[in-house]
């Protein structure tokens, strides 16, 4: 015959580990907002970066092209 163990889980430490499972839950939320928001101002910064390259390579490449003396 096996014999089953009973593990006795005290009131107070029942309240211990839910609060400390919540504890652990909101910490992970707020880590994955955390990145969240990093990575999006990193995509953000990439964008306005590559904008401003474009236009001054257009600006570049249209102050140097001759105009045309055609009417």
């Amino acid at each position: 015959m096996k014999i089953k163990k009973i593990r006795v889980i005290k009131k107070k430490d029942l309240e211990t580990a839910k609060s400390s499972k919540e504890n652990v839950k909101t910490a992970k939320t707020d880590t994955a907002r955390n990145v969240v928001a990093n990575v999006s101002s990193w995509v953000s910064d990439f964008k306005n970066r590559k904008q401003d390259e474009t236009k001054t390579a257009i600006e570049t490449l249209l102050a140097n092209r001759p105009q045309s003396a055609s009417s």
